[in-house]
């Protein structure tokens, strides 16, 4: 299978990027299994500080000299000045208390807030860092980052929700777009206009943003298999970028009872939830989205809402309870196969060669 412009622009051999995961979902293991074997392999650092960003591409590079990608998150407008105090934050914390109960946990505080990492920090670790790809996802590039790119010689990728966003996007100076297709697991990176005019489907998404701009485009979301991938070629993208297909691999940072459920009838459903991060994500319907339903519109924004369910997720993976976990996954999910990382792309390779007749 043909790299493509994509394969062209970051010297690698196959047009298959994986997914970034944010939330410790990322392993650097699975990073160099998918580098290695030709595609991107990605990792998802928005939660790190700046020194885990730098041991990161450290630990990384030390893993495969082929090319691999960081991921941050661009804050939305107004999200760095989020500093709830005890008092604002204890309707939030009572709301979660019986769910710290039942788990032995700590609910997080105030200072555990404002302790989220600063993505101008984050940013500059990782310009010193060097990695060979950088992609964002929820908004546009600094001025400042798009030189500092060009002058290290980090390629840089933007996500795209709209038509608009990627038009945006090749604007700023980007490289290449990732035009992310509501089908997608995990969040939506929605950042012209609200998520809920943003839901745009990746086989309608892909042709228009092919038309729209002339940077490589790489299509993501309900991509699990060479079936998907013939299909977005077939309409105008240069590669795609597999997520929960990866997710599912034996690499993957995802927690056991993740895994588990993906590949499965019950991975067929999933709905867009803010319950688990206080931002809109995909996944899989579990105990915790249907028992707390009724509060999605009234639990606290991006990263308050991510920082009081962070002991939750993490003691619910660890203790084996998937109706508290954050079951991130696309509309594909059931398609994923739960096999090795370099097993899976080469059954990818295999099965979109065949559907492309090469």
């Amino acid at each position: 299978m043909r790299p493509g412009r994509l394969g062209d622009l970051l010297g690698i051999g196959l047009p298959i990027v994986q997914g970034p995961f944010g939330g410790g979902l990322s392993s650097v293991e699975l990073a160099v299994a998918v580098s290695e074997g030709g595609g991107l392999g990605s990792y998802g650092a928005h939660i790190l500080a700046p020194e885990e960003i730098t041991d990161l591409v450290a630990r990384l590079k030390a893993g495969t000299d082929r090319p691999f990608a960081v991921n941050l998150w661009v804050p939305l407008e107004g999200e760095t000045a989020l500093r709830p105090s005890e008092a604002e934050l204890a309707a939030d914390v009572a709301r979660l208390k019986p769910y710290y109960d039942e788990l032995g946990v700590t609910a997080p505080t105030a200072a555990d807030v404002a302790a989220w990492p600063d993505f101008e920090a984050q940013t500059d670790a990782l310009l010193a860092a060097a990695p060979p790809v950088i992609t964002l996802v929820m908004g546009l590039p600094s001025r400042r980052l798009v030189e500092e790119t060009r002058r290290l010689g980090i390629a840089l990728i933007g996500t795209a929700t709209t038509v608009a966003e990627a038009v945006a996007l090749e604007r700023s100076g980007v490289d290449a777009i990732i035009a992310s297709g509501s089908d997608a697991g995990g969040h939506r990176g929605a950042f012209l206009a609200p998520v809920r005019e943003s839901l745009v489907g990746t086989f309608s998404l892909v042709p228009q943003v092919a038309d729209a701009v002339a940077v490589p485009v790489v299509a993501a979301g309900g991509i699990a298999d060479g079936r998907g991938i013939a299909a977005a070629l077939a309409l105008g993208a240069d590669a795609v970028q597999i997520g929960t297909g990866f997710l599912a691999t034996r690499e993957s940072g995802a927690s056991a009872v993740h895994k588990a459920v993906l590949g499965t009838p019950e991975s067929r459903t999933t709905v867009l939830t803010r319950l688990f991060s206080g931002r809109t994500a995909r996944g899989i319907p579990n105990g915790f989205v249907r028992d707390m339903a009724a509060h999605e519109d009234h639990v606290p924004p991006y990263p308050v809402q991510n920082t009081l369910m962070q002991p939750i997720r993490r003691a619910a993976g660890a203790q084996g309870r998937p109706e508290y976990v954050n079951l991130w996954a696309g509309q594909a999910a059931a398609l994923a196969t739960g096999t090795s990382a370099a097993e899976y792309l080469a059954e990818l390779v295999a099965d979109a060669e065949e559907r492309l007749g090469h």
